[in-house]
């Protein structure tokens, strides 16, 4: 389709207020380049603070939420509110700013915004506004989730947050990949674990009072439906019609963990693809992470160095580091011999046949490789019923993806593509096979290879800014006891 005016751009000219004289409206990002130097511009933000000069005139610093610097504005004593208006702004006010952008002479701003009107939108009580100059702990921003996006710490973690998951569409776009929304609501558990939240209309109070079992023939989908812990399997479906495909959107555990690291509620994003095989599983995960903190270093420079220089020193070295080096494949046998023979002093006892815990994976990734690492080939015992059986009968065609500082940050594995092995797995794991009869067509009705991997969203954004807990990289953390906003 033909646009009027030629070839459709990627601007901001459909934002443009026709109303408004030479459709002069930027961001604040736009204003603090030399380029803008010279230009007539409105802006749109709130104050982070204001200073007044014996000159007769006030600085005002202006943030808009588009970058991470404020724009200063230079406000004479000269316009008609400024006494009853501009002298009385305080961090949070809402302000419309016109006027002219000029080199700045002040060291680290490239301009400054000499107005000519500044008109107030909202006011901001100084004395009840939370957020007022001074630091906060993390934990006490939570308190205040609806406001700490204002913050420098919380909006450089939402920009962050955004070109991630921008990298994210623009990477399986590119490689041919289909985006499928599977369902939130499920009657299969995908991990087998069990810690699923349940979906119900069923009057629970009632039902407590009555003493009966559940008669799920009186719920909304006649079954026990729960909120999905995982896309994967619906995502099979398609991958085995469409050739590649990934989903990606919220999942559920209802695992009681009140840690820096687990979050009821969180983001993931899952690729399958027809006719991969676990190499192909492999490449496509390291290319994958390589293309997403590739674009976080070269498109959020000025957030990245706020997280290097407050946040985790070391944080941009240390994704150059993956971004750089190849990723070194190792089997799981092979990491249980170096673990045991290692001089370290674990927490927990590693042998054969036991998962790996964090100090594990980040030993073998920071100290004995030095690079990322993926290890293959794990215990059938400790995974789940879907995954590729190999021909020794002990090992599944696994895989994850470990990388410095912080240990696991993929799983994935070729899936079980035989009939026969697949059935049988899931006999083993007392599935109920009439509930699975869908998965299992597949492997009846034109059978492929194919395989896949998980990325939680909030796990990547903690390791691209080096924030220590995972509720701070989530606009409204949902964990145990908690469900607030």
């Amino acid at each position: 389709m033909a646009f009027p005016g030629g070839a459709w751009e990627r601007n901001n000219e459909i934002l443009k207020d026709p109303t408004m004289q030479n459709d002069q409206w930027i961001l604040i990002r736009e204003a603090r380049q030399e380029a803008t130097v010279g230009k007539t511009v409105e802006v749109r933000g709130w104050v982070r603070t204001r200073r007044d000069s014996k000159a007769g005139f006030s600085f005002i610093e202006l943030n808009d939420g588009s970058c991470f610097g404020n724009l200063q504005v230079v406000a004479p004593g000269e316009l008609d509110n400024y006494a009853d208006e501009i002298q009385k702004l305080t961090a949070g006010c809402s302000v419309v700013v016109e006027g002219k952008i000029e080199a700045s002479p002040a060291k680290g701003q490239a301009t400054e915004l000499h107005a000519t009107a500044v008109r107030v939108v909202g006011w901001c009580d100084g004395e009840t506004y939370p957020l007022q100059k001074k630091r906060h702990s993390f934990e006490k921003l939570r308190d205040w989730a609806h406001l700490r996006a204002r913050t420098n710490t919380f909006g450089a973690v939402a920009r962050v947050r955004n070109q991630i998951c921008d990298s994210i569409h623009s990477f399986f776009q590119e490689n041919d990949f289909y985006y499928t929304n599977t369902p939130i609501i499920t009657a299969s558990d995908c991990e087998g674990a069990g810690e699923m939240f349940r979906v119900t209309s069923l009057d629970l109070n009632r039902l407590a009072k009555s003493g009966r079992d559940v008669n799920y023939e009186l719920d909304f989908f006649d079954k026990p439906t729960f909120l999905t812990v995982s896309g994967q399997l619906e995502a099979e479906t398609y991958a085995t019609a469409l050739g590649r495909v990934y989903t990606f959107g919220p999942t559920f555990r209802a695992e009681n963990s009140n840690t820096s690291r687990h979050l009821a509620e969180f983001w993931m994003v899952e690729p399958e693809a027809a006719f991969f095989e676990l190499p192909d599983n492999m490449r496509l995960a390291e290319a994958f992470l390589k293309r997403v903190f590739t674009d976080c270093l070269q498109q959020c420079g000025e957030d990245m160095e706020f997280f290097e220089k407050r946040i985790q020193p070391g944080v941009i070295a240390q994704l150059a580091k993956v971004v750089e080096q190849p990723f070194t494949h190792m089997s799981y046998t092979e990491a249980i011999e170096v673990l045991e023979k290692c001089d370290e002093k674990f927490e927990y006892p590693v042998s054969w046949g036991t998962d790996l815990q964090a100090e594990h994976e980040r030993f073998l990734t920071e100290k004995h490789v030095g690079a990322p690492v993926i290890l293959t080939d794990y215990p059938s015992s400790i995974k789940p019923f879907y995954m590729r059986v190999s021909d020794d009968g002990k090992t599944v065609a696994a895989m994850d993806v470990l990388v410095p500082g912080v240990g696991e940050i993929i799983g994935g594995s070729q899936r079980e593509e035989r009939l026969d092995v697949l059935q049988r797995r899931m006999n083993e794991a007392e599935l109920d096979m009439s509930e699975y009869e869908w998965y299992v067509d597949l492997r009846r009705f034109g059978t492929v290879p194919h395989a896949g991997f998980g990325l939680g969203l909030e796990r990547a954004v903690q390791y691209v800014t080096g924030m220590a807990n995972i509720r701070d990289v989530i606009p409204f953390p949902r964990t145990p006891g908690n469900a607030e906003f």
